[in-house]
């Protein structure tokens, strides 16, 4: 029925109004198939008559740099009779009435511009500006793009328009047509230049029938319903309803079997016109709403709802059947015959009686459609305002949930609302975005809601809610719709229609922001709903106790989007900027104390567990526990801690009896990675790229993949690997063992898991004798002696107890040497004193590892500890240097003094001296 077309992109300047007729752009054709010799900018009056143009200026501006590449003064022309007024190329026809060259009109990104102000304020090469601005078009192609500044500058929160050149064989335009109510917009469609634009509206879906005319027979003849075809909608029923009572007044089955156009007569009693009421088409069979049922709750196909004069439908049944529109306003004088009504607004949303228009029945044809006579602006004043301030690109940011009411006091539940908001600050286009409100008990949306031809508000926000809510929201809902869980509220972008078609089950596809929500003791029926919206979080919980009156969940802590942490329970702000509360300062003293694995053994005791340990009774609020598996090369577990450190100071987090969290179900502790306590943004702990010193409160790496150790900050060393194999036959674990270093690997050693309890650590009852010589003359030790002119450092020890590990496999960490003493000797290191154990068990395998190492037989090279008297390599070149010059000077002194004393013992001959008095200057120099 109509040519296919690239989009619909509303057009809104400044405000949207009815009144005096203004001067509009109509129609652009910038891009011919090959040579551009009829491109055309195309004027119109909408007052559909001849008018002057003078201070009009029009203005193209190239999207490469942003300038104005031709100006044009409209002053002494006047459009025609018909309000026509055309530029373009001097070989189109009709005849433009300002010519341009071929090839003039570029393709995009580009923006064509009409000022009413003095032209003296515009010329070439000037920057683009809003000043004096009436209307403008931004306009690019799929293989352009790049015209971002001038659509923020130019047509603020609306993006520039994408002109198809595939659409349509031959040549095509961009045509400005009516899209609903007072909303305008462009399509693409075949050129019109001097005439009316080609506005038909699109063609609809084979899947979704919808209504394209409707007449209402005022009581005297019978009305009828005209739907599109569908053929794969399957059985169809079209539904009348009485707008008093919200009950069915008649339902007929709709024949499809034709193509085309199925036209549905109504009995006259019932499309009176004179009251309010609806059209509806469902799925399914007429025995499914029979006459005086109650309206349905079952989302219609298309829907048409119309307010009599003084008499206004029930707000259930708008809110129901065309949520966030308006209902059709019939004219207070009935006429004979009764109303024709025709789908014309090019809008591709469905549910919308704006795109109908009183216009001459046309049954099984093409629909006649009036020229509009709104302004898509406002007039502006001679001079105009200057240009709004720019403001950055918001990037890759997209539309978030920002505040959810979805229990209010009282049985009424008449103050639910969703607010949703811009991260740019501003009025933006919801064309494509959809909502979902997913219930817990089927993991099926149980309502999906359109929000294109809806705008936010300047400030960014778009509410949505009951219709007593204050202040009104932008599109209504019935009272007690939005359930109070658990449940889950979903915003997806799906240009292409419901998200839920796209994509079985739970859709993900287009998923912009989510949130999961619950009530007390309902979390567990959430999880499906969690998994796939909000993976690894807690549902939320808007605890009505919390304060005084209502409540709302608020977003208060970050911007990233499916991030619940960023929550937080705060009183209601519809429109505003959110009532947070100051968030809990950070736990003081909470360390991560043992870590288990699963994999770390075979044995049937083996659990995975993080314990925690800090100060008696501390709110755990705000910390966040992530694990990272070196082999995924991300997290798998991201777990928002809840409630406290109990009175021994100990929090189990894990699958061991009486922890206070388990993991989340699914999840698998690595055997190989890293365990974070972090206090940030849930997705910021999450991601550990990010993570700095003052929200990464604790580290634990058993790995030593080194891209880990650095994105955590925990490079400090090597870190501790539990042991191949556990000394005593059983389960084994990672403990801390020192109070004081935080992220120190050498905090930690391998031991029997103890949770809840006190960590078994080395112990000097247990302690042994060592005495070993490592160097050049221990043919496995092969480490460099490079640092050994200073204090042994914390990464040399550990290295020794690597060392020790390799060879013992009983579970030596550096604590075990916290009783050794190290020195640098000639070409080795000294290590004498106690070695530390856990048990009578351990101290055996230290001690025979020790007797068999092949370096305590060869202590002649350690006889004599020389760490006083150590010289480095560079201290000794220095010295040899030193030396070398030292005899040199005494050479150069000793034959100047043989020379002096030789000329004084022997004076020169006389005969001979023929000497000047400079040369006699220099000989006694």
């Amino acid at each position: 029925m109509a040519a296919s077309w690239a989009g619909v992109a509303c057009l809104s300047l400044l405000a949207l109004v009815i009144g005096d007729p203004c001067l509009i752009i109509s129609e652009i054709n910038a891009d011919n198939p090959r040579l551009d010799t009829t491109e055309f900018v195309e004027l119109y009056h909408t007052g559909g008559q001849r008018a002057s143009l003078d201070g009009y200026t029009l203005v193209f501006y190239n999207g490469n740099g942003n300038v104005a590449y031709k100006v044009l003064d409209l002053k002494g022309h006047s459009t025609d009779d018909r309000g026509f007024f055309l530029v373009g190329s001097v070989d189109m026809l009709p005849k433009p009435a300002i010519l341009l060259p071929p090839n003039t009109v570029q393709n995009g990104p580009d923006a064509i511009v009409l000022y009413h102000t003095s032209a003296s304020r515009y010329g070439e090469k000037m920057d683009v500006t809003s000043l004096g601005m009436v209307d403008a078009v931004v306009y690019m192609t799929r293989r352009t793009g790049g015209a971002e500044f001038l659509a923020e500058t130019l047509t603020p929160g609306e993006p520039a328009f994408v002109e198809d050149e595939t659409a349509l064989e031959g040549d095509e335009s961009i045509e400005r047509c009516l899209l609903s109510e007072d909303r305008w917009g462009f399509h693409v469609s075949s050129p019109s230049p001097g005439q009316r634009n080609n506005c038909t509206p699109p063609a609809a879906p084979a899947t979704v029938p919808v209504i394209n005319e409707l007449k209402l027979g005022a009581g005297q003849v019978d009305g009828f319903v005209e739907l599109t075809e569908a053929p794969a909608a399957g059985p169809l029923v079209l539904v009348v309803l009485d707008g008093r009572t919200d009950r069915v007044s008649v339902s007929v089955d709709v024949n499809t079997s034709r193509n085309g156009l199925t036209s549905v007569s109504i009995d006259k009693n019932f499309m009176k016109g004179d009251e309010s009421g609806a059209v509806a088409v469902y799925g399914g069979r007429a025995s499914d709403f029979p006459a005086g049922s109650q309206l349905s709750q079952i989302q219609p196909l298309d829907a048409f709802v119309f307010a009599g004069a003084g008499n206004k439908p029930s707000a259930n049944l708008t809110e129901t059947l065309i949520p966030g529109r308006e209902p059709y306003q019939l004219s207070n004088s009935l006429r004979e015959g009764g109303y024709y009504l025709s789908r014309c607004g090019v809008a591709t949303w469905a549910r919308d009686p704006g795109v109908f228009w009183e216009a001459p029945q046309t049954p099984a044809k093409v629909n006649q459609c009036p020229w509009p006579k709104i302004c898509p602006h406002s007039n502006v004043t001679p001079g105009g305002t200057d240009s709004p301030s720019h403001l950055p690109p918001w990037g890759n940011s997209d539309f978030l949930i920002n505040e959810l009411n979805t229990d209010t006091p009282g049985a009424a539940e008449d103050g639910e609302y969703i607010e949703l908001w811009h991260p740019s600050g501003r009025r933006v286009s919801l064309q494509g975005v959809w909502i979902l409100l997913f219930s817990a008990h089927n993991n099926r949306p149980y309502r999906e809601i359109s929000l294109s031809g809806h705008f936010t508000t300047s400030k960014g926000y778009f509410l949505l809610g009951s219709d007593r809510l204050v202040p009104a929201p932008s599109l209504r809902l019935p009272p007690n719709t939005i359930q109070n869980g658990p449940d889950a509220v979903a915003l997806y972008r799906s240009p292409y229609g419901p998200p839920s078609a796209a994509q079985r089950g739970i859709p993900t596809v287009g998923l912009l922001d989510a949130v999961v929500y619950r009530q007390r003791g309902s979390d567990k029926e959430a999880q499906e709903l969690s998994k796939a919206l909000t993976p690894g979080q807690l549902p939320l919980l808007e605890d009505p106790e919390v304060l005084a009156g209502d409540e709302a969940l608020s977003r208060c802590r970050g911007l990233y989007p499916y991030d619940l942490s960023a929550f937080s329970v705060a009183p209601t702000t519809p429109l505003r900027e959110n009532s947070c509360p100051r968030p809990p300062p950070a736990p003081f003293g909470v360390v991560i104390s043992e870590v288990a694995s699963a994999h770390w053994t075979t044995h049937n005791q083996q659990r995975a567990f993080v314990e925690l340990h800090g100060p008696p009774m501390t709110d755990l609020r705000g910390l966040v526990l992530s694990v990272f598996d070196q082999e995924r090369s991300g997290t798998v577990i991201a777990l928002p801690l809840t409630g406290s450190v109990d009175q021994d100071g100990f929090y189990i987090v894990g699958n061991v009896t009486a922890a206070d969290q388990t993991f989340p179900e699914g999840s698998v502790f690595p055997a190989r990675g890293a365990v974070v306590l972090c206090y940030d943004l849930f997705s910021v702990c999450r991601a550990g790229s990010a993570l700095t010193n003052s929200s990464l409160r604790d580290v634990l790496v058993f790995s030593e993949n080194q891209q880990l150790l650095f994105s955590l900050s925990a490079a400090r060393g090597r870190h501790v690997l539990p042991a191949a194999r556990s000394v005593e036959d059983g389960p084994i674990s990672l403990s801390r063992c020192s109070c004081c270093e935080v992220r120190s690997p050498s905090s930690w050693t391998s031991s029997s898991p103890t949770p809840r309890g006190t960590n078994l650590c080395p112990s000097a009852a247990f302690s042994s004798h060592i005495d070993l010589c490592l160097g050049p003359l221990s043919s496995d030790w092969q480490e460099p002696l490079s640092d050994c002119s200073g204090p042994i450092q914390g990464r040399k020890v550990a290295e020794v107890a690597d060392y020790l590990e390799r060879r013992c496999h009983c579970g030596i960490s550096a604590l075990y040497l916290q009783g050794a003493n190290f020195s640098c000797v000639s070409g080795g290191l000294r290590v004498r004193g106690d070695i530390r154990a856990l048990s009578d068990h351990q101290k055996a395998l230290i001690i025979q590892t020790s007797r068999v190492d092949p370096s305590s037989s060869r202590g002649d090279a350690c006889s004599a500890p020389t760490t006083d008297r150590y010289t480095s390599t560079a201290s000794a070149l220095w010295l040899q240097i030193g030396l070398i010059v030292a005899a040199l000077l005494l050479l150069a002194l000793g034959a100047a003094g043989v020379t002096y004393f030789y000329r004084r013992r022997r004076p020169q001959d006389y005969c001979t001296m023929e000497l000047s008095e400079h040369a006699e200057g220099l000989s006694d120099l």
